[in-house]
């Protein structure tokens, strides 16, 4: 019994072992930031056991190679459909604003697209507003409807929608819905899944959670992006999910979330089409490109001068996008630069260039949430507190609510707006989607949003800040060690 007992205890410190510098080979071959890594080598180190799982689970970029490769397959075979579209040149924006154009020129060599003109651009910033105007647009689809959105709730309006899709798709309108499993489990364990599939519409249950899947994914790797395509001409996007804004998080006691969405009429559809395509066949396996862009659907738009590029990112989509959109845009900024996020945990690179454009004069202001939903992130975020303070970032804390609207806004001409959050898992990791908007006439209407924003928040004093209590800033420092982590 001995020996098989100091057998067994050899072998399992063995294989222990042999994971162990697995972990360590993995973190140091693959080019991460130093602070993620040290976190990383600390965690397997000093909570071993509990180390291990969580890399297991959430350090991995387990289905990084599957949707490379069927994403590099998708774009090769559709070469011919993008040099087709390219073909269409009336789309396409050749001069851009000042300010807006190191982003377009980014945007052009890392997507292969300029940016398009001829769409028209609407500003929504009511939740109530965007879902009665989004049902009305399904009763009036005459061919087709295209949805993807992180989280569906069941209830109130969000029954209306479901309503509004059964309805059409009973009137042969093709409708097609992909949500992200852990995001809308609550949708899918309800009865609407069957009576939209009895109607005809096809439901993609994206990024499935199970057993199974547990050991082929990054568990914390989502569908967050949110669109809503609608006869390959209308588009809706932005950080609206698919819920009752009376109903959704109530037992939060944070009282209603506050987004940003767009509704565009125009070629841009198509675009924010292929990106869909992309996530369908992911998931399916079957090709849904839209249609090409006609001269006919440019009649009702206007404003020649605006430009629209689309930033798509995730597994398969050009690495890093997103960010670097981000950094260009800050790095463009010469007078004002406005921001608004319900996560601020921002990577090195983005926190030195925050802090920059404000050290060169830059107006910087930052708007995020005086109330949260995530406790680990709103401690994380503190620790950026006084660096972005001292270099003379205004920041503002929303109290009406959960501000969850994703916008910036660059010298009151530039505007982004979408899904991702200023943190590691939108940034790298997530599907999200980024809609960039040189437009004057909808920057100046961003402006006025994010000014009602202000006028909401409070203004985090800097003596009152630097004072704060002594268990604050240790509790801030451990969630900073974690932040690479989140």
């Amino acid at each position: 019994m001995d020996i098989f007992y100091d057998s067994t205890t050899c072998l399992v410190v063995l294989i222990y072992w042999l994971i162990i510098v697995n972990i360590t080979y993995c973190i140091l071959i693959k080019r991460r930031s130093i602070p993620s890594s040290m976190s990383w080598l600390l965690t397997i180190y000093i909570i071993p056991f509990i180390g291990i799982a969580i890399w297991f689970f959430f350090g991995e970029f387990y289905l990084e190679k599957r949707h490379k490769r069927i994403a590099k397959k998708i774009w090769s075979i559709s070469n011919q459909y993008l040099n087709q579209l390219k073909s269409c040149k009336y789309i396409f924006q050749i001069k851009n604003s000042e300010v807006a154009t190191s982003l377009f020129q980014l945007c052009k060599h890392r997507q292969g697209m300029s940016g398009i003109k001829n769409n028209k651009i609407t500003l929504l910033t009511d939740n109530k507003k965007t879902i009665s105007i989004l049902i009305r647009d399904i009763y009036l689809a005459r061919r087709n409807i295209e949805m993807v959105f992180y989280i569906w709730k069941p209830g109130g309006l969000a029954d209306d929608v479901a309503r509004a899709l059964i309805n059409s798709a009973k009137r042969g309108i093709r409708c097609r819905l992909m949500l992200d499993s852990a995001g809308s489990i609550d949708f899918f364990r309800s009865p609407w899944v069957q009576k939209m599939k009895r109607s005809g519409i096809q439901i993609v249950e994206a990024l499935k959670v199970n057993l199974v899947r547990m050991f082929l994914h990054r568990l914390d790797l989502r569908q967050h992006r949110k669109i809503i395509l609608i006869d390959n001409y209308i588009s809706y996007s932005g950080s609206m999910n698919l819920v009752d804004p009376n109903l959704f998080k109530k037992s939060s006691g944070i009282s209603q979330w506050i987004d940003l969405m767009t509704r565009i009429e125009g070629p841009i559809a198509t675009t924010i089409g292929m990106i869909y395509s992309c996530d369908w066949e992911i998931e399916t396996g079957f090709k849904i490109l839209p249609k090409l862009p006609n001269k006919e659907m440019l009649k009702n738009t206007s404003n020649q001068n605006s430009s629209v590029q689309v930033i798509a990112s995730g597994p398969g989509f050009p690495k890093n996008v997103i960010h670097q959109a981000l950094l260009t845009a800050i790095y463009s900024s010469r007078n004002e630069l406005i921001m608004t996020t319900p996560y601020l945990v921002p990577s090195d690179d983005l926190l030195h260039a925050i802090c920059t454009a404000a050290q060169r004069g830059v107006k910087v202001s930052i708007i995020i949430p005086l109330y949260h939903d995530s406790v680990l992130v709103k401690w994380a975020s503190r620790v950026f507190f006084s660096e972005l303070l001292e270099a003379g970032v205004k920041i503002y804390q929303f109290k009406n609510g959960l501000l969850h609207s994703k916008s910036i806004l660059v010298d009151r001409q530039l505007s982004l707006i979408g899904t991702a959050n200023l943190d590691m898992r939108s940034l790298w990791l997530n599907f999200e989607i980024t809609l960039v908007i040189d437009d004057n006439n909808f920057s100046k209407k961003l402006s006025l949003t994010q000014k009602e924003y202000i006028s909401n928040s409070e203004l985090l004093d800097k003596k009152i800040w630097s004072n704060r209590a002594y268990w604050k800033k240790i509790l801030e420092k451990i969630f900073y060690f974690l932040s690479p982590l989140l």
